[in-house]
């Protein structure tokens, strides 16, 4: 079974494309709907008892829980340590169930992959990517977002060009779905030929 890693900046089109990655019908785990999982479940009681007042019902209020530890390396530390062995657990079953579904290719969809030395877990990187103008325009549709906090969240993230550069495949969404299903479809058929790479 191959693993490929997907990733790509804010507004980029990641989430679309792993949407059409599964409609290929290849699994795909999303790391964000994990962590949202947990937040909800698992791992809320864990996260009240380090940070008082961050659950709300049961659940993780995520804003309370971000305004709580954004600034504090130590305190962002100790919800790591809470969160990722939780999230190993649940990516591990996701591999299980892959395999034993005999699937060719998963797909691993991780908004810091390489921020957080992902890439060293999968045997290939696709970045999703498009024109920085387009992803301006896509994120500040969504309503959500005004230019200074955009401008924050990109400056966080690996610059898309040298996301490009480490990739091995790239998707640009720049032009509609088609494009990106035609690209799906070629990825899908070259990780299968590519050695196993992952540590």
């Amino acid at each position: 079974m191959r693993i490929l890693g997907l990733t790509g900046s804010i507004g980029m089109g990641k989430s679309t494309t792993a949407k059409l990655f599964a409609e290929a019908g290849v699994p795909v785990y999303d790391a964000d709907a994990a962590v949202h999982q947990l937040y909800e479940g698992e791992a809320a009681p864990a996260i009240e008892a380090a940070f008082p007042g961050t659950t709300v019902n049961g659940k993780v209020d995520r804003p309370k829980l971000s305004a709580r530890v954004v600034h504090d390396p130590a305190a962002i530390k100790q919800l790591e340590q809470i969160v990722h062995p939780m999230l190993g657990a649940s990516r591990q079953k996701f591999f299980a169930e892959a395999e034993a579904a005999a699937a060719p290719v998963v797909v691993l969809d991780i908004p810091l992959l390489f921020e957080t030395g992902g890439e060293k877990r999968v045997d290939a990187v696709v970045v999703v990517s498009t024109s920085p103008e387009l992803q301006r325009e896509r994120v500040l549709a969504r309503g959500t977002m005004d230019d200074a906090k955009l401008d924050a969240i990109i400056a966080k993230q690996t610059p898309d060009t040298e996301k490009r550069k480490r990739a091995d495949f790239v998707v640009d969404t720049s032009h509609g779905l088609e494009p990106v299903r035609a690209q799906i479809a070629h990825i899908l058929a070259e990780v299968v030929k590519m050695p196993q790479r992952r540590a």
